[in-house]
Formats: C-alpha cells, structure tokens, sequence
C-alpha cells in the first residue's frame, strides 16, 4: 500500500479528507462533534457502547439531522465471562474512602448494562452510514445484514493478528489501535499485555498483511502523525484526544484542561476505572490503588462501582479522582472548534508531504 492508496477510505466513505474522529464512550462523545468533524470533510464518530437499543435509535436520528454526511457509530463488542463478574465487599471497601472523601455513600454492587446484540440489531436497523466496532470481531449476520443495508463496517486492531480476523470477519476496514492510543484497549485474541504494539510498529504490519483499508490509530495528534501513518502505509488515521480537548466534545471541564496542561505528557495503563484496561493520564487515584490493578473486578463490575465517583469527581472539577483518558500525544493537544483543529492537522500533513489531502 503505497501512498496513491491514500485515497481508498475516502472513496469507500466519501470522505473528502483522510481523517476519523475517534469515538468516546462513557458519554464523552457529541453530536455537535461528531458533525462539525463529518461536515469539515472528516468522518464524526459517537461512541453508544453506554446506551439502550431506543436510545441508540433516537441518536441515529440526531446525528442525521445534525449532518447529511457520513458518520459512524461506535460499539464494544462484549468479552467472555465479563457480564458474570460481581463486585464484593473487598472491592467495594477498596473505593469506600474516596466515597467518604466527597461525601457520597458507598455505591451498590450490582449493575445492569445494556445487552450487545440488541445493541447491534438496534443500530443496523437504524442504517447509520458507519458502524466501528472494538474489542471483537462482529457477528456473521450482522455483516450480512449490514452489507444488505449498504453501512460500512469497521474493525478495530491491536495486533496484526487482530487484523486478520477482521477481514477474515467481512468487515471493510480496519483501525490499527496502537498501544500509544487513549481510553480502553481492544485487544481481543490475546491480553492486553501481550498485545501493546505501538503505532508506528503496528501500522505497516497490518497494512502488509490485509487488502482492506487502514486505519492507524493512537498517538496521532498533529500533521506530523497523519503524514508519518500515510507514508507507513495507513489509508487514513483516527484521531482521539486531539478532538477530546475540542470544544464540541462532551469531556468534563475537568478532562479537557487536563488534556491541556502538562500533566497530559504523563499516561498510564489502569484497570482501576472501568475494569478494563485504559489508557490516561496519571493522577492520585490511579497512583495511589496502583498495588490494587489486578485485584479489581472485570468490567462492567468495577465500572459500575466506579460511574458515581468519576460524575461526582468530575462535576466538582476534581481532576485527582475523576478517568482522564488521555493518549501518549495528549501533550499536542491544541483545543479549540473541532473544524479549526482538522483544518491545521490536514494543513501542516500537506505541506510535510507535498501534496493536497
């Protein structure tokens, strides 16, 4: 895949520039970000991993009203074993002084969370332009039925591996998620330790290795990274924290000032928010539970016990106690409207390459 490939996202999407908006879970995500990225010539994305089937239908609705250019939308794919995982008392007393700390009672141990394939059916009815997928390969019939529908499917990657069964799978391009990305990791063939492979190392591994097009990811934020991922062999790149600290995004006032000091230079791997593991940027929680990383429950356990700390947290712009995910470039993270922050990025990649994207 050489550079006059470049184009082949943009064609299979009709996208004017070789630029993704990555998706945000957690409610992170906008529907104002995802269209001022669709309409720039970008491709906006939502991450719904958190929201029910009627809601996932309703967001489909706004985010069409919002752009009549494609967009895509985001889910988590579910791991074995994890929807059986409880949280205990040991658990919730490791988190008990932290609650006391903000003067909220100790947060109950069981959690519902939204069912994935009616998630899915939800979201193929709807016929978003995009669907992107994490942390798994998609069911056989939903391919079938979003190739029926006409909506582009994507793969997310941590590994070559990773990519091969996502073409193998059907789907029509794949994210090749660097270790250096922010938020939570998507390995899925093997555990998330044997599947840390940079950006830069990942990327033209996974460009040799599929006939689909590329998508590097992780640790890109300025043009530098967008013309360094083309010339790896990249069809476009997907861009997270860089948008994250964009003012259309829905990060707390606390995430994006912290994207935008220089504790944003510093990033960690933690299971501690969520129960799956992620990347962002070091702070007192995460320093001082450290001993406890392979002690907390599996996600959706230890996300659970965790969502009222991190609301609490975040509402009273406590950035010592709230998840603030963060990629290993969240350090040239500028800000600002989402059109100004491509318009940069696709300049400076311009003028280092020599040629229009």
């Amino acid at each position: 895949m050489g550079m006059d490939t470049a184009g082949r996202l943009g064609g299979l999407l009709g996208l004017e520039h070789p630029v993704v908006q990555g998706p945000f879970g957690g409610g992170m995500s906008s529907v104002a970000l995802a269209a001022a990225v669709s309409e720039a010539g970008g491709l906006g994305s939502f991450g719904a991993h958190h929201l029910r089937p009627d809601a996932i239908t309703s967001l489909v609705k706004e985010l069409r009203a919002a752009t009549g250019r494609p967009f895509a939308v985001n889910l988590w794919v579910p791991q074995p074993g994890e929807q059986e995982a409880a949280a205990t008392a040991a658990d919730v007393a490791r988190v008990h002084p932290y609650y006391a700390e903000l003067g909220l009672p100790d947060p109950a141990t069981e959690h519902r969370t939204p069912d994935f394939a009616e998630q899915l059916d939800a979201l193929i009815a709807a016929a978003p332009p995009v669907i992107s997928l994490v942390m798994g390969v998609p069911p056989r019939h939903a391919v079938d039925e979003a190739r029926r529908r006409g909506i582009v499917l994507i793969g997310t990657a941590t590994t070559v591996a990773e990519a091969v069964a996502l073409e193998a799978a059907g789907v029509d391009a794949v994210v090749a998620s660097g270790s250096d990305a922010g938020g939570h990791r998507g390995a899925f063939l093997a555990p998330v330790r044997e599947s840390l492979v940079g950006t830069f190392a990942l990327v033209p591994q996974v460009a040799d290795a599929v006939a689909v097009p590329v998508i590097a990811a992780g640790g890109i934020t300025d043009g530098r990274g967008l013309a360094a991922a083309l010339v790896l062999g990249a069809d476009a790149v997907q861009i997270g924290t860089g948008f994250l600290a964009c003012t259309e995004s829905a990060a707390s006032e606390v995430h994006r000032r912290a994207l935008l000091s220089p504790g944003a230079a510093t990033t960690v791997l933690t299971r501690l928010f969520s129960g799956r593991t992620a990347r962002g940027i070091a702070n007192r929680f995460v320093r001082e539970l450290a001993a406890h990383e392979d002690a907390v429950p599996p996600y959706p356990a230890q996300n659970a016990l965790m969502l009222p700390l991190r609301a609490e947290a975040a509402a009273r712009g406590r950035s010592d106690l709230v998840n603030l995910w963060a990629g290993q470039a969240a350090a040239l993270s500028v800000g600002g409207p989402a059109a100004d922050y491509l318009a940069a990025v696709l300049a400076d990649a311009e003028r280092l390459l020599g040629r229009p994207l």
